[in-house]
């Protein structure tokens, strides 16, 4: 796989898990209450199945009363009991002695309905607390979320072009989006959760050895083995998360490709090509989420199996303390609603765990980007009013450390001078101009405007001063006027109708249905790539820059308006310092000074009819495109 497509390995989960939490930290006083709420919620859900223990208690009572059969009312418990094995009846009594029967009580209906309403007053508090808290919750992740983003897209902003160019757009994409919405996610399952279900387990512990340390004991024998099992399970989903955040990235990098760049894949057949290509990644995905999702949740079947053992444990024993009058009914009953209670937290627990492995591989991916090497800090200097001299000395420059693509270049152009940069493929031309514009740094040399060094100053007043109109138009979702307003900020309607007559673009937008107002999407359907390049330079023409590059622009479009841009252009460059990168040399023949480029270097400069009268590389150029041009 070349560079381009690799992505980092996870190498620090933990790490990224505390770094989540770190940026956390200023919501410590929401937090403080989620806490709180949450608390509350948790005491009423643990003080639930003991109050329904107390009325299975009452009802317990007055069902045993009906057999004490003609015991006199108002003897006391321990006086029904002696009477009823004195009779003979030992089983009988020890349950009375245990439920604290008094004969002829009855059931106590007003007793029971105290309860059952505080019951249900406990349970609507306690879920009031949770939605409130929840609320809060989504609050607090929903602007994490939106700190990540905004903080990734920032982060984009500070990136060198080296680190754009070697890493894939799809990745990235899926890094701002995929995984800041899975960290998200994440959080909002588990930040209340972890903390409710470690206040539930322990409310649940103590209330269970309240009712009975017998029981409990037997209950916990099942959850070392339940703990280790969790482990393993852990330990053997984790490699499968990390894989399928990765696999993801592959995935949305291949389909933006293919969107991208649907006219030349159809036009050159590549259809198949990338649907084996988005086959092979799809499956590693598919593969990856099966392999993740299926050994995680093994988790719940698994601590479910442990926990049956528990219950069954708990029922047997629990009955017998009943019928020896060792414990109440209702605190059994209590009992085995806590142990199954019990489960549930350490099920979510584990369950969360995965979760939180999954959030934890897509956080590295995001700290990964925003840990990314930043270009340097930026000059401070202003660069102020300029004529337009440009000079290269003896610059030097390579993408990769020892394969030096421009090596001792020096040029020097005079203010408001056409200059024309020719030469094959790999000559450097290209690389020339986004030195100029600080897109990369030189490695040795300088390059100054009006003599002023431009690393001297800052990127956004060096690029305030220049105009670009590419080969590959870009167009912004929006309205045209949005897209030629986009060359200045600030620009009104009548700055953006003049620079549209100014590129002879003007009568085409007039004849659309909705004019300047027409929406056009970021690929620019509905109009041509002509009109998509003369947008471009009305989009120039409104910036007014000082120096003007055109790199290819009339390259894509039919003969007709090729004339029309070149006749935008040429009312572009007047009184401009313009460099012109071209593969056509029909098209520059006019230009004041013509460089031919090749290997990294300056070869030839001069006018068209001193490079023609020289018989040197760009005469060889300029007979072999007329002669191309004579055979077809």
């Amino acid at each position: 796989m070349s560079k381009r497509g690799q992505l980092e390995k996870p190498k620090d989960l933990k790490g990224a898990v505390k770094r989540i939490a770190a940026r956390l930290r200023h919501e410590r006083l929401r937090l403080s209450i989620v806490l709180v709420l949450s608390a509350l919620g948790v005491v009423g859900q643990v003080a639930s199945p003991k109050l329904l223990g107390e009325a299975t208690n009452v009802i317990f009572r007055g069902v045993l009363d009906k057999f004490t059969g003609d015991l006199p009312a108002g003897m006391s418990t321990e006086q029904a009991a002696d009477a009823l094995r004195e009779r003979g009846n030992n089983t009988l009594a020890d349950m009375i002695e245990g439920a604290d029967v008094v004969p002829g009580r009855g059931l106590e209906t007003s007793l029971l309905a105290k309860i059952l309403l505080v019951v249900i007053a406990v349970y609507v508090l306690s879920s009031l607390f949770r939605f409130i808290a929840g609320w809060i919750v989504r609050h607090i992740v929903q602007d994490l979320g939106w700190q990540l983003r905004a903080d990734a897209q920032a982060k984009v902003d500070r990136l060198p072009l080296s680190y754009l160019d070697q890493h894939s757009r799809g990745d990235l994409l899926s890094r701002v989006t995929n995984d800041v919405d899975n960290i998200t996610q994440a959080l909002m399952q588990t930040i209340i959760s972890l903390f409710q279900d470690v206040l539930t387990l322990i409310g649940i512990t103590a209330m269970m050895f309240w009712i009975s340390p017998k029981l409990a004991l037997l209950s916990f024998i099942v959850l070392p083995p339940g703990f280790f099992l969790a482990r393993f399970i852990m330990k053997k989903a984790q490699p499968h998360f990390r894989r399928q955040w990765d696999s993801t990235g592959k995935v949305s990098d291949t389909v933006e490709e293919a969107f991208t760049g649907h006219e030349v894949v159809t036009a050159f057949g590549l259809e198949e090509g990338f649907a084996e290509e988005f086959e092979s990644r799809n499956d590693e995905l598919r593969d990856s989420v099966f392999k993740a999702t299926f050994i995680s949740h093994l988790m719940e079947p698994a601590m479910s199996l442990v926990n049956n053992l528990g219950y069954v444990i708990v029922a047997v024993v629990g009955g017998l303390e009943v019928a020896a009058g060792r414990i109440s009914l209702g605190s059994i009953q209590a009992f085995i609603q806590y142990s199954r209670q019990f489960a549930q937290p350490i099920s979510q627990l584990a369950s969360m765990a995965n979760t939180l492995q999954s959030a934890a591989a897509s956080a590295e991916r995001i700290f990964n980007l925003l840990d990314a090497e930043e270009m340097e800090e930026d000059a401070q200097g202003e660069l102020g009013e300029i004529k337009g001299a440009v000079t290269f000395d003896n610059v030097r420059f390579s993408y990769t450390p020892g394969t030096p693509v421009i090596t001792g270049l020096s040029l020097h152009t005079e203010p408001g001078q056409t200059v024309a940069i020719v030469g094959p493929t790999g000559a450097g031309k290209t690389t020339l101009v986004n030195l100029l514009l600080r897109f990369y740094e030189v490695d040795s040399g300088t390059i100054t405007i009006d003599g002023t060094d431009i690393a001297t100053v800052s990127k956004d007043s060096l690029r305030a001063k220049m105009g670009m109109v590419l080969q590959d138009t870009w167009l912004r979702s929006g309205t045209i006027a949005d897209n030629i307003a986009f060359g200045r900020s600030g620009a009104t309607r009548e700055d953006v109708v003049a620079a549209a007559k100014a590129s002879s673009i003007d009568r085409m937008i007039n004849q659309l249905p909705d004019g300047y107002e027409t929406e056009v999407s970021d690929e620019g359907e509905g109009i041509s790539v002509g009109e998509k390049q003369l947008l471009t330079i009305a989009r120039a023409f409104l910036a007014d820059p000082h120096i003007l590059i055109l790199d290819e622009a009339t390259s894509s479009v039919d003969t007709r308006t090729e004339m029309m841009v070149a006749k935008a252009m040429e009312r572009l460059q007047k009184g401009r310092t313009s460099f012109i990168i071209a593969h056509r040399l029909s098209t520059i023949r006019h230009a004041d000074l013509i460089i031919v480029m090749e290997k990294g270097d300056v070869i030839e400069q001069g006018t068209h009819a001193e490079l023609i009268e020289a018989d040197g590389a760009y005469a060889r150029l300029y007979r072999s495109q007329f002669a191309d041009a004579a055979t077809q």
